[in-house]
């Protein structure tokens, strides 16, 4: 009868269901997104506070810490030494201290004089006073961080009301106090709550821990949030440890339906009413009172102890946790129930201490369910974060309530399968505690400052002040100016080649054009039909073929014959086989040219090795080819450079445009120069467009002095070694090798990848641009850049991931600078030319690196302004410019060749 009265009247509320546990998680998931949010946070009861912890321990750790831990009945100092012995090992000392009323409820001064006292005593027992070691600080209660050693307290908890400390900064407080201690001298680096330093201290032992977990005096819980989800904290790229100071759940009335006429009297009656709600129904600094109050109603209804109140039963606080604890051992039967009873003068009967058994189950397991329930929404956050459809994962547990009670444990691990069943958990007895935690914390931090050091020094030649851009520009000046006079031409890297393309197109060009594509390992045939007048456009028809290998590195004739292939094909499927129609070569490779139809070429680059090619004219190559097959006959009018024709496609949009880039797979530039400054042609009238072939521009050395180590190994290991340096700088073909260059150097320096450099990473060309591309693009998490470098067989953590996106963002940015350093020298010389203040000009730009990249042509764009601040530049993107163009260089031919018969 008296079970039966005890549920219905008073314990019903306490016993909840799954379905409430679920609605609980639900809720605190909600709080958790309403503390991350920038614009919700003051609002939020769970704060979701940044901890400024970034990295989880990797074993790499070493070295001697100091902690200190505030936040309990005691204060603890201790040294922690680290060894990188290959087995994460660790050896720990430490020595406990009294934390006196008269402390805790003083002045900040006193508090942190007695805590640095106390930590001169520890160094001093240690011998340890003479040495200078970094210290972590474990404190435990509600901050407010603004770095990792910096943070303002938001509110005393567990009984602390230490005056003039709240919304000031503890670790400078600590530091003042330590400062007055002339014998000691330590560096405190972080600030740790005992949340963090549990999960940190199980984390070294297990590195799939990422969550921490805190039942005891005092709850709390935290765990590895994504950075792009903390809008408090500037920057999206890896994880920081949130404390999500969940104690003060349901302050806002989000748990009141749960709780019960003895929570609300427990709060009333302790020390912050209305505060910690969440906190007052878990810890066990609150269930021993939560307890009393339930068994006073009942002896005082006249369901306990034949009605007869005693003065314990009135005393606040008299049960505590350690006697919830004792009387739920259920091995033990009744007897240490009775015996606590009686000392508290209750003197039960079997049936009292049967019920009060059964009030500590309940009152305990309501504490595992909720807590259980927070739990499970980390969890499953965690989860839907990490894109998996199942997280395996490990929590670090620390706290008296969990270590001490019989079946808290086992009753917490249940409900947590049960409500997330597809989270595979494992938890993790904290051993050392939470102090051991801040030593880790400043581990980490010293093992991250120290990588830190190390990658700036890989990537700091990567890294070009405005001053080194000036000078990059200025030496492509001298460069073009060499490669355009007739004395210098022949020894001058940056060839400055005339395309004899001395016209852009007006407008009236019309008719149909066939055009020729070779510049990569496609090769394409394109029917291209221009209209003029009115209704001006251009139509184009096109076929991809491939271009295999054995071929790009066989025989010139083997490469011809297998072009003309192409055309005869392309030709049978357009049904124009008959048809003699005027051709634009586009050539993609740097060629000498006599006149607009003949082309010489200089060497082969991208790849190519066909043999008995350089020094040839590739147009009479070509009609050879036609002639051997004997099928059809063609009008080549004209063989150009890709870039050449997407200056002449925009050129067809916008008149204004005089310059051609290539951002591509390969790099180089062609504008029109005056007649008159390009002595290696006859005549001073009008214009021609220049084909630079800036590639080679540093062949001669001239920029030896930003080439860094890892630009000589790809030059080394390429087809071409020593020639087209700049290219190798800035190119789409060689950006990915310098990348994997760079990672292997990383990885031999145990920075990346645990040190061990993986068969994939060996292999050369692995790392495509293509993945630069993806890589760096903003929109991309740090999942999604694991899950690319696992395609490349690259098996990488979440440090190293934000380490790859570094070094492709540091490669990418040099690439886009030096190509806007070698434009700026262009766009001032086209200033120069025309003798103007101010030049207004357009640049027609083709290639997947500019196209592609996230941020190439931004930075290519900022450096040209920045260097060529009297040159206000347009930047147009080319469709088709190795095919239209062609066509378009080839009616812009036929038409001045029209013009001059006329």
């Amino acid at each position: 009868m008296i079970f039966q009265s005890l549920l219905s009247l008073y314990l019903y509320h306490m016993r909840l269901s799954d379905d409430v546990l679920l609605d609980v998680m639900a809720r605190f998931r909600a709080e958790m997104a309403k503390g991350l949010g920038r614009d919700t946070n003051s609002t939020a009861t769970v704060k979701m506070l940044p901890s400024f912890v970034r990295s989880l321990p990797d074993g790499s750790e070493k070295g001697d810490f100091l902690a200190v831990d505030l936040g309990g009945s005691q204060f603890r100092a201790l040294e922690v030494k680290v060894f990188n012995d290959g087995k994460q090992s660790s050896q720990l000392e430490s020595k406990f201290y009294p934390t006196p009323k008269e402390v805790i409820q003083g002045s900040g001064t006193e508090l942190f004089s007695y805590v640095a006292d106390c930590l001169l005593d520890f160094m001093e027992s240690k011998n340890l006073q003479h040495k200078k070691l970094p210290l972590g600080f474990t404190f435990s209660f509600p901050c407010k961080q603004t770095k990792l050693e910096e943070g303002a307290l938001l509110a005393w908890t567990k009984h602390f009301k230490v005056r003039g400390v709240q919304g000031t900064d503890v670790v400078s407080s600590l530091r003042k106090a330590l400062q007055k201690h002339k014998d000691i001298d330590v560096d405190v680096l972080a600030m740790v709550n005992d949340t963090v330093g549990t999960m940190m201290t199980c984390g070294y032992d297990d590195p799939h821990c990422e969550v921490g977990l805190i039942i005891g005096t005092g709850t709390n819980a935290c765990y590895m949030e994504e950075m792009r989800h903390i809008d408090l904290v500037e920057g999206d790229e890896g994880r920081m440890c949130i404390n999500t100071e969940w104690g003060a759940f349901g302050d806002d009335g989000a748990l009141d339906d749960l709780r019960t006429e003895f929570d609300r009297e427990l709060d009333l009656g302790s020390l912050n009413p209305g505060k910690q709600l969440f906190e007052k129904m878990i810890s066990s600094l609150y269930l021993g009172e939560l307890v009393r109050l339930i068994l006073l109603k009942m002896t005082k209804e006249g369901l306990l102890f034949n009605g007869k109140v005693s003065t314990a039963l009135l005393t606040k606080d008299k049960i505590e946790m350690k006697h919830v604890c004792a009387m739920e051992k259920y091995k033990e039967g009744l007897s240490n129930t009775k015996e606590i009873l009686t000392e508290l003068n209750l003197f039960p009967s079997e049936e009292d201490c049967i019920a009060v058994q059964h009030v500590c189950t309940i009152v305990s397991f309501r504490s595992a369910n909720l807590c259980a329930a927070a739990l499970a929404a980390i969890l499953t956050r965690l989860r839907e974060n990490k894109k998996v459809l199942r997280l395996r994962t490990t929590v670090g547990i620390d706290g008296g309530l969990y270590k001490t009670h019989p079946q808290y444990p086992k009753r917490l691990h249940k409900v947590v399968r049960r409500l997330v069943p597809n989270c595979d958990v494992r938890f993790l007895l904290s051993q050392s505690g939470s102090s051991k935690g801040a030593a880790m914390v400043t581990a980490v931090a010293y093992r991250l400052a120290a990588q830190r050091k190390q990658i700036d020094a890989v990537l700091a030649p990567f890294l070009l002040s405005l001053d080194t851009l000036r000078e990059v520009k200025n030496k492509m000046r001298a460069e073009l100016e060499y490669g355009l006079k007739r004395e210098t031409q022949a020894s001058a890297t940056v060839k400055m080649l005339p395309t004899y393309v001395c016209g852009t197109p007006d407008g009236t060009e019309s008719g149909k054009f066939l055009a020729l594509d070779l510049g990569g390992t496609n090769f394409r045939v394109l029917l291209v039909k221009i209209r003029s007048g009115r209704r001006r456009s251009v139509q184009m028809y096109n076929k991809i073929f491939a271009i295999p290998l054995e071929i790009m590195q066989g025989t010139g004739e083997e490469l011809f014959d297998h072009i003309v292939q192409c055309i005869a094909d392309f030709l049978e499927y357009m049904g124009i086989k008959g048809a003699r129609l005027p051709l634009g070569f586009t050539f993609s490779f740097p060629c000498r040219q006599a006149s607009i139809d003949k082309g010489t070429l200089v060497g082969w680059t991208k790849g190519f090795k066909a043999t008995d090619c350089e020094g040839e004219d590739v147009v009479d190559m070509l009609r050879e080819a036609i002639r051997r097959r004997n099928e059809f006959d063609l009008d080549i009018v004209a063989v150009v450079n890709d870039t050449v024709g997407t200056m002449m496609t925009c050129g067809y949009e916008d008149p204004n445009c005089e310059i051609g880039l290539i951002a591509g797979t390969g790099s180089n530039v062609c504008y029109m120069e005056d007649m008159k400054n390009i002595e290696i042609v006859e005549g001073n009238e009008g214009k021609m467009c220049i084909n630079t072939e800036w590639g080679g521009f540093g062949d001669n050395g001239c920029i030896d002095n930003i080439r860094t180590k890892y630009d000589k190994q790809v030059d080394e290991g390429s087809l071409n070694a020593g020639k087209q340096r700049y290219e190798k700088m800035t190119s789409g073909m060689y950006l990915g090798e310098i990348v994997r260059q760079i990672l292997i150097d990383l990885t031999k320096q145990g920075l990346l990848f645990r040190g061990q450099i993986s068969e994939s990473l060996r292999k050369r060309g692995i790392f495509e641009t293509k993945f630069l591309s993806q890589i760096e693009s903003d929109r991309l998490a740090l999942l999604q850049v694991r899950r690319i470098l696992q395609q490349l067989g690259l098996d990488s953590t979440c440090e190293d991931s934000i380490i790859v996106k570094e070094v492709c963002g540091a490669v990418s940015r040099r690439a886009a600078q030096l190509c806007g350093a070698g434009l700026a020298a262009i766009v001032e010389k086209k200033r120069e030319n025309r003798g103007v203040e101010h030049l207004q000009i357009t640049v027609g730009v083709d290639g997947t690196l500019y196209k592609l990249h996230p941020h190439f042509s931004r930075v290519l764009q900022e450096t040209v302004r920045e260097l060529a601040p009297q040159c206000d530049v347009t930047f147009m993107l080319s469709e088709d410019g190795s095919g239209k163009g062609a066509a378009l260089i080839t009616a812009v031919a036929k038409r001045l060749h029209n013009i001059g018969r006329k």
